[in-house]
């Protein structure tokens, strides 16, 4: 069983998202209000509170939504899951789409840190099924993924 830790959006590309605390999930499409949202494989972003959590141990001192995730998840090893398998929250299914992403053009805590998480540890999926979901909320992934 894992947890939601925090919900952030942002309104703009290329900045840093803030921890609204819950959102609207919109079906293929993303959450309400979240620049990334849109018609393609990476609507909603991922990270685990325990990966952020061990980085802030290293100096990072980052806040949620620094790394441009939109779900901080507690008590998931969000890069074990494998592509098509789904997460689900309240009403809403997401399915995993990619782990991991090209980071192209570093950001501020690739040049503060020397390295950043979500290139490596970032997860992305699509939303199945919207519905709301809020921080404390419990998701978990489901039995019924199209890999099982």
């Amino acid at each position: 069983m894992g947890r939601i830790i925090a919900v952030c959006i942002s309104e703009k590309r290329g900045t840093q998202k803030i921890n609204v605390k819950s959102a609207r999930l919109i079906e293929n499409f993303g959450i309400e209000g979240d620049a990334h949202a849109g018609n393609w494989h990476r609507q909603v972003s991922l990270l685990s509170y325990e990966v952020i959590s061990e980085f802030n141990k290293k100096g990072a001192n980052v806040v949620d939504g620094a790394f441009g995730e939109n779900i901080v998840v507690s008590g998931i090893e969000l890069t074990k899951l494998k592509i098509g398998e789904r997460l689900v929250c309240n009403d809403v299914i997401l399915e995993v789409s990619q782990i991991g992403k090209k980071c192209h053009n570093h950001c501020e805590i690739y040049y503060k840190m020397g390295e950043c998480i979500m290139p490596i540890n970032g997860v992305f999926a699509k939303v199945i099924k919207g519905g709301n979901i809020s921080t404390g909320d419990e998701i978990n992934v489901s039995s019924s993924s199209i890999n099982s």
